[in-house]
């Protein structure tokens, strides 16, 4: 059965570049994101790799460790870390997991055989601190991640999870955010004091209650 948001992530102990490691002690409180690459020493990837490593500060401040998979060998994992911070002009220092088994990659359903029986697709998953799928993205292996999308999504889960609130198409930290129907109209000013606008009974705004 494959993977679905609200689905527990499968806890897995692991021999990453970093050592091993298991999954959930290395998460520990913080949100996870685990992303897989189709194979070391591939052009998308390896500035995959670097734009996450340079976004480092970004994933930090949002309390958010960053975990890569790929079905090839720790050892290859090393050699490939050196090309990336070489031409990407980063330091990656979060884990690349060393998924030769592909038990992982199976558990995470990763392997897409109509598009490959051997390498992973461009999976991305981001998981709450309570181990629970929030979030499942996948690109082929042709096309590289924006992460950019990745840190909105991240900033949008993490407000929705204390709020009462969804975000509109398009929204980025700071904007407005739509009040949730489970909410009645009267009850807003209570519950969001910056004030509200009400567009129609189904679709009302306030600021971000968070800024």
């Amino acid at each position: 059965m494959s993977l679905r948001i609200g689905d527990t992530a499968p806890d897995f102990k692991a021999i990453t570049s970093i050592g091993e490691i298991d999954f959930y002690d290395y998460l520990g409180d913080s949100w996870g994101v685990l992303f897989s690459h189709p194979a070391d020493y591939t052009p998308v990837c390896t500035t995959e790799l670097g734009r996450t490593a340079s976004l480092k500060s970004e994933f930090d401040r949002r309390n958010v460790k960053v975990l890569a998979l790929s079905v090839d060998s720790a050892e290859s994992h090393q050699g490939w870390i050196k090309d990336i911070n070489e031409t990407q002009n980063t330091t990656v220092d979060f884990p690349i997991i060393a998924d030769q088994d592909r038990k992982i990659a199976d558990a995470y359903d990763m392997i897409h055989p109509n598009a490959s029986e051997t390498m992973t697709v461009r999976s991305l998953f981001v998981i709450s601190p309570d181990k629970k799928v929030k979030l499942m993205i996948t690109y082929p292996a042709s096309t590289g991640r924006n992460f950019t999308e990745v840190l909105r999504v991240i900033d949008s889960l993490q407000l929705t999870a204390e709020y009462s609130v969804a975000t509109p198409a398009d929204w980025k930290d700071g904007e407005d955010v739509i009040v949730m129907n489970s909410i009645k109209t009267e009850d807003i000013p209570a519950k969001f004091p910056k004030g509200h606008q009400v567009i129609k009974p189904y679709l009302r705004t306030t600021p971000q209650p968070n800024k």
